[in-house]
């Protein structure tokens, strides 16, 4: 059930190759936001900066956009699979149209062992969209799924406090990281169980096509997200409490 004009295959693909021009014009004009002194580190870690810069306001855009799409049509909410209006269609070809520029930026600036995982998923997660955006089903699905970019907010952040020289200790790291915390459980565990438990409970009412290619999606980026939640934790926190005790042993021993 649409609520307005409805989006063709090809204005579908418009949007996404607009939404890939405007993310590289993003990356052009981000050269106004990079600080001065990482042209003095190296030229991997500006390119670093300005591929997490634009990571980020994809997720701005998307996370609080997702969040729209159920406040000017609630009744998504409740169907997943046939209700959306223009506005949810459109923003599901933008992130597309975000991913594939990630890719391409990766693929021709990265070629490191942790690009091939994002790039991997990004491919997954286009593979699923295109399908939403040129069939007009599970548009709903599609848009929970971009409610994790609430996460992606301050989960780029804590990346670009890295590339800027924060320390770990220092309170507005701190309080970056305890936030992405608590919104990585919120809007990226739980929505991803919720999503997966969605998909088992509608199985009978999902074609098997679809519910193959559903289920290999959410196996594929659940993994990833549970990977990524124990680096963070092993990172930001775990480490950080054992090199505190070893101080304190190392200050009574000493």
């Amino acid at each position: 059930m649409e609520t307005d004009q409805d989006i063709t295959i090809y204005d579908g693909l418009i949007i996404v190759v607009l939404s890939y021009l405007g993310f590289q014009l993003i990356n052009k004009m981000s050269d106004i936001v990079v600080p001065t002194y990482t042209t003095f580190i190296n030229k991997q870690q500006r390119w670093r900066f300005k591929n997490i810069f634009v990571s980020w306001v994809h997720s701005l855009i998307t996370g609080i956009w997702a969040v729209l799409c159920f406040y000017t049509i609630p009744d998504m909410a409740e169907d997943l699979i046939n209700t959306y209006n223009t506005f949810s269609v459109t923003l599901v070809a933008v992130s597309i149209g975000y991913f594939f520029y990630d890719v391409f930026d990766m693929l021709y600036n990265n070629r490191a062992r942790q690009s091939y995982e994002l790039i991997f998923h990004h491919i997954v997660v286009i593979f699923c969209f295109g399908i939403t955006v040129t069939t007009h089903v599970y548009v709903g699905y599609a848009v929970v799924a971009l409610l994790v970019e609430l996460n992606g907010i301050f989960l780029h952040t804590r990346q670009i406090l890295q590339i800027c020289g924060f320390s770990k200790e220092n309170k507005i790291y701190r309080l970056n990281s305890l936030v992405n915390i608590g919104t990585f459980v919120g809007f990226r565990i739980l929505t991803l169980t919720w999503m997966t438990r969605w998909l088992v409970y509608n199985r009978d009412v999902v074609p098997f096509k679809m519910y193959t290619i559903g289920s290999v999606g959410m196996a594929i980026v659940t993994v990833m997200n549970i990977i990524l939640f124990l680096r963070l934790l092993k990172s930001d926190f775990f480490r950080q409490k054992k090199e505190t005790a070893s101080f304190i042993f190392d200050a009574k021993n000493g």
